[in-house]
């Protein structure tokens, strides 16, 4: 039976690590990292956190190739499934090869918001898992522009740029967006609303924008669009809330 600990990294900055991811990082035989055509800086931050945590000389790290995501399958749930099974299959692989009991996996954010890690492993044969919270992504922004995530005595919904694009979650004053490629908020009527947005949030890199949607949303799309371009990719997230 193998252990495979899903380690969350907050966004990247070795700080946002707890004293237990680091602790268990040290204690692993081997840390897995992903690579994604396109996104080695993404890779480079994995190990840049390894290199200052890990004092473990023990610890083996290795590189595996991430499967991409037919992003033109007709079905979406289908086409996640068959991805998440072609990382699996690249996970298991990775483990055979290594033959190591304890594994760890850095996991952006935390391994339980909108974030698959947990599904693919359940995907995996003779595999048990421990998870070690980080500070997820919404925690961050909110500290990057000190703000409460929600307003007295009301709700928050979490939701994606994909069900943002259906319309404004019903009976919600304040929505938290995530993995929003193509800042949704656009297509909504910015009459009423404000938004906090970041990216890199957390990071060297943090850029954060807020005011009311009508006033600011052009200036954001266009601060993403450098921001990409000039990083080769992105991370950002944001919040919505009626005033």
């Amino acid at each position: 039976m193998t252990e495979l600990f899903l380690i969350g990294i907050g966004t990247g900055n070795p700080d946002h690590l707890t004293r237990q991811a680091v602790k268990a990082l040290n204690s692993v035989d081997l840390v897995m990292i992903p690579k994604k055509s396109g996104k080695a800086d993404l890779a480079e931050l994995r190990h840049a956190i390894l290199a200052e945590v890990v004092t473990n000389p023990a610890v083996q790290i290795t590189e595996f190739d991430l499967p991409v995501r037919d992003a033109s399958h007709v079905d979406y749930h289908a086409g996640v499934h068959d991805w998440h099974q072609a990382i699996a299959k690249v996970w298991a692989t990775t483990l055979a090869q290594f033959g190591a009991r304890r594994v760890a996996l850095l996991v952006w954010g935390d391994p339980s918001l909108y974030d698959s890690t947990l599904r693919i492993a359940a995907l995996l044969m003779d595999v048990s898992v421990t998870v070690v919270p980080g500070i997820t992504s919404l925690q961050a922004l909110t500290a990057a522009h000190a703000i409460p995530l929600n307003d007295i005595g009301q709700a928050v919904t979490i939701t994606t740029g994909r069900l943002l694009a259906d319309g404004w979650p019903k009976g919600a004053q304040t929505v938290a967006v995530m993995l929003d490629g193509n800042c949704t908020f656009q297509m909504l009527d910015p009459e009423g609303l404000s938004i906090w947005w970041g990216a890199y949030v957390g990071m060297a890199e943090q850029i954060i924008l807020s005011g009311p949607l009508a006033q600011i949303r052009d200036h954001i799309i266009q601060t993403r669009a450098e921001a990409r371009a000039a990083h080769g990719w992105i991370m950002d997230i944001y919040i919505l809330r009626k005033v």
